[in-house]
């Protein structure tokens, strides 16, 4: 699979071990940046990563800030992006069976190395579920998206 991944400077230092982690998995990565531990805004670099992965440029998206949560945020902005904030194995497997997540949030200041790629790796290994149920719901998230939530018809 082709991994994009971005962090802030509060997620350079995960990232960077994350980078190699993944490439171990067999998967190839970008790295959107930032490169380095000067102060730089999250919100720029989850756009980037965000883009790529709704462009199909890239499968899947990893993308690291100090709580998780301003990425999950600023990514969840671009349509077609799916940003789930996890810090656990068991919220990766639902964030992509259950959710169709599309890009994994985590906070290097909330989660260490260890824990974070076991949640990347059950992240990039599970598939979104084809349940009749999961995939309801989902549809109805596009759904949601498509009219900004305006109104929202459930599916049949």
């Amino acid at each position: 699979m082709r991994i994009a991944i971005g962090s802030d400077h509060a997620g350079f230092s995960l990232k960077t071990g994350l980078v190699g982690f993944i490439r171990g998995l067999g998967h190839e990565v970008t790295d959107f940046g930032t490169d380095s531990l000067e102060s730089c805004n999250y919100c720029d670099y989850a756009l980037l990563v965000a883009r790529a992965v709704v462009a199909g440029e890239h499968d899947l998206g990893v993308l690291i800030c100090g709580t998780g949560i301003g990425m999950s945020i600023s990514a969840n902005k671009v349509d077609g992006a799916y940003a789930a904030r996890c810090q656990d194995c068991y919220s990766a497997r639902m964030a992509r069976a259950h959710n169709g997540a599309n890009i994994l949030c985590m906070g290097e200041r909330v989660i260490g190395s260890g824990v974070a790629e076991d949640v990347v790796e059950v992240f990039l290994k599970t598939e979104p579920s084809p349940e009749q149920r999961h995939v309801n719901r989902r549809a109805c998230v596009v759904n949601a998206e498509r009219s900004r939530g305006s109104h929202v018809e459930p599916p049949a």
